[in-house]
This record gives C-alpha cells, structure tokens and sequence, in this order.
C-alpha cells in the first residue's frame, strides 16, 4: 500500500488552547474535519480547552491534568516556545509513526527543523497575510485614521514574532494559505508558488442554516457586521457607505463585536446615527445573522473570512472587499469591491435595497454553495491537500 492509499499519519501541533475562540476555533474544526475525512491524526495541543473528535489522541503539552501553564503569566511567545520544544522533542522519538505534520505560526521553528532532520515533510499554518504585510498595512490604514495602536495589540508591530514568523516560514516545507490573497502576499515577497498550498476554511452548518420563509420585501434592509472590530475590517468605509446610501433611511446597520476604544471613539460620530445598532459582544450571532439582509466585511486585508461563508450559510448575502473573493463571487453570490472603495460599497447597499429580486438571487446562490464550504468539506480539501504534498515513496 502506498503512502497515498494507506490512512494518513497527521500530527497536528497546536501551541495555543484548542477550541477556544478565533484561531483556536479554527484549529479545533480543522482536527475534527481531518479525522472526519478518515485520517489518524495525534494532537499535540497546549491545552486542550474543548473535546476533540473520540478518534483523535490528544497529548497537551502545557498541561497535566487540571493543572496549566498560564499563557497569561508566563507571557505567551515563551508558552508557544516551550510547546515547540516538547513537540520536537516528542517527535524525534516518533520518526516511521508519523506522514505530515501541521504546525501553526510562533510555535513551530523546532518542530519544522527535527522534522526536515527525520525527512517528514511539515506544513505551517498560515492563517492570515504574510506577517510583514499585514503590520505595514495596519499601520498606514492607523495612520490614515490618525489612531495609534497599544502596543499589546496583535497588529502592533512586533519585531520578535516578525523574526520567528519569517524564520518558520522559510523553515516550512509548504505553507497551508486558506485563501488567494493570502497567497498573494507570499508571492509579493519572492516565495515560489510550489511552496504555497491552498485549503479553505469552513462554517458549522449545525448552527449556521437559514430562516425559513419568504422575505418582507417591503421592510427596511438590515446589514450586519460581526467580529472584532478592528481597523483592519474596515468598518469605517461600511459605515461611511452605509450613511451615504439611501437604505439608511429605512433600514439597519448591525455591529456585533468589540471595539478598539480609540477606534470607537474616533467612529462615534457615525454610530450614533438613528439606523446603528451597536450591540457589543453577542453570543446568538448565527440568529442575527438569519435575520440580516447581508453582511459587510470591507477588509483591507484579510486571511480567509469565516464571517463571509457563516453568512452564506445563514442566507445573509456578502459585501466584501476583493481582500475576501475565496468563496464570494461578484454578482454571482455576492458582491464585492475594490480595497477601500466607498463609493462602490454604497452602490452595492443601494442596489440590494432598491432591488430586493438581485438580493433574493445572492441569497440563493450563497445557499446552494454552502454544502461546498462547511467544515467537513474543507477537512477533507485539507486532507487531499496533505497528500498532495507528501513525496511519492
């Protein structure tokens, strides 16, 4: 039986608390897929914060027990470091059990070097744009605003996780990119297409699925944006668009997420129109979110969007910036414009709110794409993707 033929051998290491939110989430789904599509795959989590897939072993690194390192308290790069110690070292004494190994950013530069020693090809995880590009465009997008960043925000500019982040990347035997844009910035910094690997990302359909019904026509337009609210999500061009069109009138912008103060402050202006809703943290998004027209991600840069397929999902057709076109299809289940293009992004609201048969038509269309984009179809695109990648023995 060939490496291709036979049940792949995944160890899967994971510096961070597996199942908690955000990249975590991803991760978390991502194990569950893989071992849905039938491969055998060993967890190296730090903590393991949520049950995995019964067919997964699981092996925290900074855990035993009920008893953990606090990422908090011992800082979080030096927690990612040790992590990646204990899984290089683990893994030397796992060399002819293991085919791939997935390994996620600031906790993998060992890892990847005992992995390329032992002739085990790895992969790094790459959940959003190539590090440099995403701090120097957050940068001038703050600039632009005239907001300065903590220094403790993820996207202030961090010369220690640059350098490890750059030092992995090269280490990596291929580099797993959930989206075109993503593998946009590699290229723009002189990687070879070869070392790039597509996969996507996906939505639970368990709790992301449509209202039933038919649509009041008649009613206002809602549109909704949920996530952090961060600079780099460009609500400040949604909310500029939003009041610039003629549907802010009758309808209703949702914000779902948290804010940046300064950020906040410095949008307060526009979110005390009559037609936001600032709701602040919410735990019923996928009820929104069924309830909404469309959602509204006018990213300046972006790694792959979940909001953009939980949306499809949900029957909430998408306006995105061309940084989210993975999955999104101008005029086709959604619409879609230039980086920062307010003009067009008002035209877009307008149109949907004057023309509720071309809405109808997105929404449909974003429905009957779904079954392609859930977590189980993109664990087993990310399976095939591994064996792709393996060198044919």
């Amino acid at each position: 039986m060939t490496q291709r033929q036979k049940r792949l051998r995944v160890l899967y290491s994971f510096p961070h608390k597996i199942g908690a939110d955000r990249i975590c989430y991803t991760a978390w789904e991502q194990v569950n897929g893989l071992a849905n599509a039938g491969a055998e795959v060993l967890l190296f989590p730090g903590v393991l914060h949520r049950p995995v897939h019964p067919g997964v072993k699981v092996v925290p690194t900074l855990a035993l027990g009920k008893l953990r390192i606090s990422y908090k308290l011992f800082g979080t790069m030096r927690a990612c470091a040790l992590h990646d110690h204990i899984v290089a070292r683990r893994l030397k004494k796992l060399a002819g059990e293991v085919d791939i190994i997935h390994a996620w950013p600031v906790g993998a530069e060992q890892t990847l070097k005992v992995a390329a020693k032992l002739g085990i090809p790895a992969v790094l995880e790459r959940p959003n744009c190539h590090t440099r590009f995403a701090y120097e465009t957050y940068r001038k997008e703050c600039e632009k605003l005239g907001l300065r960043m903590p220094p403790d925000h993820e996207y202030a500019y961090k010369p220690d996780v640059l350098k490890k982040e750059e030092e992995e990347y090269n280490l990596a035997y291929r580099i797993l990119c959930p989206s075109d844009f993503v593998v946009k910035t590699f290229l723009d910094r002189g990687f070879a297409r070869e070392k790039l690997v597509r996969h996507i990302y996906g939505f639970d359909e368990r709790r992301f699925y449509p209202e039933n019904g038919p649509r009041d026509r008649e009613r206002g337009l809602i549109m909704i944006s949920v996530g952090v609210q961060a600079v780099k999500k460009g609500l400040h061009y949604a909310l500029e668009a939003w009041l610039r069109s003629p549907a802010s009138k009758t309808g209703q912008f949702l914000i779902a997420g948290g804010f940046l103060p300064a950020y906040r402050e410095k949008l307060a202006p526009m979110l005390s129109h009559p037609s936001v809703r600032v709701l602040g943290h919410r735990n019923d998004v996928p009820e929104l979110m069924r309830k909404s027209d469309m959602m509204v991600l006018p990213s300046i840069e972006e790694g792959f969007g979940l909001v953009c397929v939980e949306a499809m999902g949900s029957g909430c057709v998408p306006l995105v910036s061309e940084a989210c076109t993975d999955v999104c299809r101008h005029m086709e289940n959604a619409l879609v414009h230039p980086i920062g293009d307010v003009g067009i992004l008002r035209e877009h609201i307008t149109m949907l709110s004057e023309d509720r048969t071309l809405l109808e038509k997105l929404r449909a269309a974003s429905l009957a794409a779904s079954s392609e984009i859930t977590w189980t179809a993109a664990g087993k695109k990310l399976l095939q993707a591994y064996k792709d990648v393996i060198p044919v023995q």
